[in-house]
């Protein structure tokens, strides 16, 4: 699509003040937007059919749960809409004082909501989820904070230490309410981009084993992923042995075999699936459309991912290439783990499936990533001022995986 299409870019006419300018910004990312699309309609589609029978039960109306999603989505697509037209740039003067929003949204969730479930992890009813605009910031913060210390990066004292700093205060937060999942999502999110921005190969060898020893940790402490990870190991064992909601889920999906039941004619929803609607969605998705319809629901999200490590790549400087990697990994990541949990390949976890699980907070922040991975394709042409070229730091020129120079690479001396 054509530039002429859109308004002219306020970040075009920015760049120009700051330095050079190689060629307009380029039109929004059209296979991203289709792919977007494609997946909002399929998750309303299968939301209403995976929730019509448990609204009913719990709200006495079976159209409550779409109706609610319906409005967060609409709520969605204008901050995707916003951020689609907010140069990425400002986030390094806007990103402190949204992390210290979120440090005091996740403080007030553990002093002042009710115990839902046990845990304390929203406010408004449940409807409002502080772990989820943690994760969206958290990467921001990390994109930038990485950005401003790349040449220093190498130095375990200005590299590793304030980067375990950073994830153990957010990571800690969102684990004392309980959330296990959201709080290791970050973690791994977190040493993802350290990688990519350049990261020693050792230190990231170092948090990656202190990963897994808090994680050992963390279960022997916590009775509730003690038992999701001994369910886990007997269903890997003999998936008769899983627990109670993996086995309703290989249910589902036998029933559902090649091409499915068809649309709202799945039957295990009805009959003791746990939460079809929410994190239990993708067994409704393999019942009513089969393993065909599973497949397009993967190849979506494969989809997702792919576009966003093209922008990341064609992004004008290292903070593009980190935040739209960061982006597209993280929804990427949520998905992937909610449909491994669902056929008994991980642990259980609460992760949402993104634009498909019913739930406010997940699909608005998805959809704000969405706008953030928008603007920065848009700027794909434009160049930066001198001193911050991305191109000066390999270790980032394609994502890590083609550069044929040293793996680990370090600043070029001009």
């Amino acid at each position: 699509m054509g530039t002429g299409t859109f308004v002219k870019d306020r970040t075009y006419k920015a760049a120009r003040k700051r330095g050079k300018v190689a060629a307009p910004p380029r039109g929004f990312d059209i296979p991203l937007l289709l792919t977007i699309v494609a997946l909002l309609v399929f998750g309303l589609v299968m939301l209403y059919s995976a929730s019509w029978d448990f609204s009913l039960g719990v709200y006495g109306d079976p159209m409550k749960m779409l109706t609610r999603q319906v409005l967060w989505m609409v709520m969605g697509v204008f901050s995707a809409a916003i951020l689609a037209r907010f140069d990425y740039h400002h986030w390094r003067k806007l990103v402190l004082l949204a992390m210290a929003i979120t440090i005091v949204l996740l403080i007030g969730v553990l002093l002042l909501s009710e115990i839902r479930f046990n845990a304390k992890r929203a406010y408004i009813d449940g409807s409002v989820q502080p772990s989820e605009l943690a994760k969206l910031v958290s990467i921001i913060y990390l994109a930038v904070w990485m950005f401003s210390k790349r040449q220093s990066l190498q130095n375990i004292q200005l590299g590793l230490i304030p980067l375990g700093m950073i994830l153990g205060i957010v990571g800690g937060l969102i684990y004392l309410q309980p959330d296990l999942s959201a709080a290791g999502t970050v973690l791994i999110l977190g040493g993802l981009l350290f990688f990519l921005a350049g990261g020693d190969l050792k230190q990231i060898s170092v948090l990656l084993i202190a990963a897994l020893l808090m994680g050992w940790l963390v279960v022997k402490a916590s009775p509730t992923g003690a038992e999701r990870v001994s369910d886990f190991i007997n269903g890997i064992k003999d998936p008769t042995q899983a627990s109670y909601h993996v086995r309703r889920s290989f249910e589902a999906i036998v029933n559902g075999g090649f091409l499915g039941t068809g649309i709202g004619r799945g039957v295990t929803k009805l009959l003791g699936l746990p939460v079809p609607p929410t994190d239990s969605i993708f067994a409704v998705v393999a019942e009513e459309l089969g393993l065909i319809g599973s497949m397009v629901l993967i190849g979506l999200y494969s989809a997702l991912v792919w576009r966003g490590m093209v922008i990341a790549r064609r992004a004008p400087d290292m903070l593009g290439t980190l935040l739209a990697s960061g982006m597209a990994l993280w929804i990427g990541l949520e998905a992937l783990i909610n449909m491994a949990v669902m056929v008994g390949l991980m642990p259980f976890a609460g992760n949402a499936l993104p634009f498909v699980s019913a739930g406010g907070s997940n699909l608005v922040v998805s959809l704000a990533a969405i706008g953030i991975l928008l603007n920065i394709s848009r700027q794909s042409g434009v160049t930066v001022e001198k001193g911050n070229d991305w191109r000066s730091f390999g270790a980032v020129v394609d994502l890590r995986w083609r550069n044929r120079r040293r793996r680990v690479s370090r600043a070029r001396r001009s």
